[in-house]
């Protein structure tokens, strides 16, 4: 994943500072925005957003109020160059100003003025700010953006409101009532640009976190109207529950408890002491027994140690197949314990688990030595 400094860099708010020079000049005007881009050095992505955004405010002219930035950035858009990562601060501008303003009309002017940015890179962590200002509010005009002729503002309404949109501020009211969104994610999930079903997909999935009823059967309910694409899309938005062993979610997507004659075996460690250097190297063998075929969504369990020495487990997916009668299905994984950023490791014991829709079998342990 690229660095902080190399989306929002000096560089690119250089440019920003030139291009702002070139379309609203005069060029002295953009001096606190050329002197933000001095000062990113050890900022976070979204701090540097906020600092650029600042500056962005205070060269404006009349004031930094919404009306000369609408003005300014709408301008702005006649000029090629004004995309990319510069567009997060400025978006992010566009959103404090119209939320601020108390002129009629600013608030829906501003979500006007995010679509009109949002394909030079997006407007998806700006739409917070007014989804905290005003959740219904905005969501009557984000509906109205599922009918655009551009993808990228499609995927903005799904994209921007999403519960639990990675990198961006949260909005406690989509959490509190996921069902508010579920009218956009009814218009867009049939939509012909993948990108936008993604979105969708991934929205989906979110709320299942808050509310598994709602996601599956929303999910049903499209299922019933299913297009070409709508298995794949319901596959994806289902994904988080299917480690969880929802079974709702599970007979959704056609995963049935494992049968008696599912002969599973394993898993089998190619050790039982793994380093950081190392990797975790395990197999399974499935076999049906059985007189039918069978559908089986295989993941597997890793029971992580804490540092107060109990363990939490964590799903990873291994496959989905369908195992015909009298067929065998073997599997090998590999499974690092390298530091992260996002996980930290602890020594002693820790345990692996095979699931297969939903039912855990054949424990091993295993000691990890850091």
């Amino acid at each position: 994943m690229p660095t902080a400094d190399e989306l929002i860099s000096p560089d690119s708010i250089e440019k920003l500072a030139r291009v702002l020079g070139t379309t609203a000049g005069p060029a002295s005007r953009w001096s606190a925005v050329r002197e933000s881009a001095g000062a990113l050095g050890p900022l976070a992505l979204s701090e540097r957003a906020r600092a650029v955004r600042d500056a962005l405010i205070q060269d404006l002219p009349g004031s930094g109020t919404y009306t000369a930035a609408a003005e300014v950035f709408r301008t702005a858009l006649t000029d090629p160059g004004f995309s990319g990562w510069m567009i997060w601060p400025v978006t992010e501008a566009v959103a404090v100003l119209a939320v601020d303003s108390a002129r009629p009309g600013d608030f829906e002017d501003g979500l006007t003025l995010l679509a009109a940015l949002t394909p030079r890179l997006t407007g998806e962590f700006a739409l917070r700010t007014f989804l905290n200002a005003d959740t219904d509010r905005t969501l009557r005009t984000v509906r109205t953006w599922t009918g655009s002729a551009d993808p990228a503002v499609r995927r903005l309404a799904s994209e921007g409101t999403r519960p639990r949109l990675p990198w961006a501020k949260q909005v406690p009211e989509l959490r509190r009532r996921p069902s508010a969104t579920i009218p956009i994610l009814d218009d867009l999930h049939t939509d012909t640009d993948e990108v936008v079903r993604r979105s969708v997909a991934n929205h989906l999935n979110d709320i299942s976190r808050l509310d598994p009823v709602l996601a599956v059967s929303t999910a049903r309910r499209w299922s019933e109207g299913a297009t070409a694409t709508t298995p794949a899309l319901v596959k994806h938005a289902m994904r988080t529950l299917i480690k969880q062993a929802d079974a709702q979610a599970l007979d959704l997507l056609g995963f049935a408890p494992p049968p008696a004659d599912l002969v599973i075996t394993g898993p089998e460690l190619r050790s039982t002491k793994v380093t950081q250097v190392d990797e975790l190297v395990f197999g399974v063998d499935v076999f049906n027994d059985g007189p039918a075929p069978v559908r089986l969504a295989v993941d597997y369990v890793i029971h992580y140690r804490k540092a107060n020495g109990s363990t939490a487990p964590r799903v990873f997916k291994l496959t989905t197949r369908t195992l015909a009668p009298g067929r065998r299905l073997a599997l090998e994984r590999r499974h690092s314990f390298k530091p992260i950023s996002t996980r930290r490791h602890y020594p002693g014991a820790h345990a692996l688990e095979i699931q297969i829709n939903g039912r855990r079998s054949g424990k091993a342990e295993f000691i990890v030595d850091l």
